[in-house]
């Protein structure tokens, strides 16, 4: 993977961002925040990188422009993504703040692959001017040919300062053992299967019970895909680190506006703005505020 795999797909724009060009493709990023608890406020803590693809200026789904990529094509396209990404986070994020970003294990075949993936990645952020430390690197759930080779690929990231993630946790193809061998700092669970188990207080009580042995090995939880006040409540009750989901706040393209959402502000009083964020209160009142447990499931919540 020489240097320019990523960058020399990459057009500089004007404000500062940059867009990414592949085929009949423009590739934009979007950033989604993070949030962390912490004494009874939420307060943005990371952003994940996204890919938006367009063509003759229509937006596409990401699904739709990955279908039409040939597999082999698949390797130079996740440098493109994650080269993209860094840049603008570079260019418009909150300086303190994480930047997650995509690592396709079926992808990191050979141990040459691997070393030319993390030798892009250090250029990239000494031409974005991100230290490796904001850096979650999420490996997805996906099987991968060479169990040895991300393995050693993830140990390789570790030890050049970025940390790591362990994405979609609880998906079909979730694995406990990748979870002991990779070590990650954080583990993202999956937004359908913790859905499912807030549907019930004893898949809850599973649920607390996964949180907090990840908690006591000094692994973080991120659960994905809260659309619901009734989720975030139980996502707080369940001892989660963090959250991350529409009722928050929504992916934005870069340039973004979530420069102004830096600092921790009470869960109640989360307000609209440009960046997408609920327009009413996203949770009444704020957490730990002594309240009786909520029920469990939608239909309860109403």
């Amino acid at each position: 993977m020489a240097r320019s795999t990523g960058l020399a797909h990459i057009i500089r724009q004007d404000d500062g961002t940059s867009t990414g060009v592949w085929g009949l493709y423009t590739l934009k990023s979007a950033f989604q925040p993070i949030f962390a608890f912490h004494n009874g406020k939420l307060s943005v803590a990371a952003f994940e990188g996204l890919i938006r693809p367009f063509r003759d200026g229509e937006p596409q789904s990401p699904g739709t422009f990955f279908n039409t990529c040939p597999a082999v094509d698949r390797l130079h396209i996740e440098a493109l993504t994650r080269t993209l990404h860094l840049l603008n986070a570079g260019a418009c994020l909150p300086q303190e703040a994480s930047i997650f970003v995509n690592f396709d294990p079926s992808v990191f075949t050979t141990r040459e692959i691997s070393d030319s993936a993390l030798r892009e990645m250090r250029l990239v952020l000494h031409e974005a001017g991100i230290d490796p430390r904001r850096v979650v690197c999420e490996v997805t759930e996906q099987r991968t040919a060479s169990e040895e080779v991300l393995y050693q690929f993830v140990e390789a990231l570790r030890g050049n300062g970025f940390r790591i993630a362990v994405d979609d946790y609880g998906a079909d193809d979730s694995d406990i053992n990748r979870i002991k061998e990779l070590r990650p700092d954080i583990v993202k669970f999956d937004a359908q299967w913790i859905t499912h188990l807030m549907d019930s207080g004893a898949g809850f009580a599973l649920l607390k019970t996964m949180v907090s042995s990840f908690e006591e090995q000094g692994i973080r939880t991120v659960f994905e895909g809260i659309e619901e006040s009734w989720q975030l409540d139980l996502a707080e009750q369940s001892g989660a680190s963090m959250v991350q989901g529409y009722v928050l706040a929504r992916p934005e393209l870069a340039p973004t506006s979530f420069r102004v959402f830096s600092t921790p502000r009470p869960v109640n009083s989360v307000e609209t703005g440009a960046g997408g964020m609920a327009s009413e209160p996203v949770v009444q009142p704020p957490l730990r505020s002594g309240r009786p447990v909520k029920a469990f499931g939608r239909r309860a919540s109403q």
